[in-house]
């Protein structure tokens, strides 16, 4: 049951997107899938079950990790000039990759 409510949701964000993409506003599809819904479930689980200080090194991450989805949207914009929209994505998805190796890369040697 628990499965069947997360691919219900899944599909009402994908229906709320299309919906959104075909309105005057279409540009407001692009904060949709920013709503926090994985970092509510995130900081739920981690705020339960840790300390304090870990939920808060957790939220720490969680705002330096802005950094890779924007380098993912800033590659993005520039490529899609440049190339089909599938290799502009494909581009921007290793953009993201990579930008967020680096991220947990520096994390770890910085944090422990």
């Amino acid at each position: 049951m628990d499965l069947i409510l997360k691919a219900t949701l899944g599909a009402a964000v994908v229906v709320i997107l299309a919906a959104l993409a075909k309105t005057r506003n279409y540009y407001i599809a692009g904060l949709v899938p920013l709503f926090p819904t994985f970092a509510l479930i995130a900081h739920y689980i981690v705020g339960k079950g840790r300390s304090t200080e870990d939920l808060k090194t957790t939220i720490l991450f969680g705002m330096w990790s802005i950094i890779p989805y924007f380098i993912y949207l800033a590659t993005l914009y520039v490529m899609v000039d440049r190339m089909r929209l599938e290799a502009s994505l494909a581009v921007a998805t290793v953009a993201w990759l990579i930008a967020a190796t680096v991220l947990v890369s520096v994390w770890v040697r910085f944090q422990t």
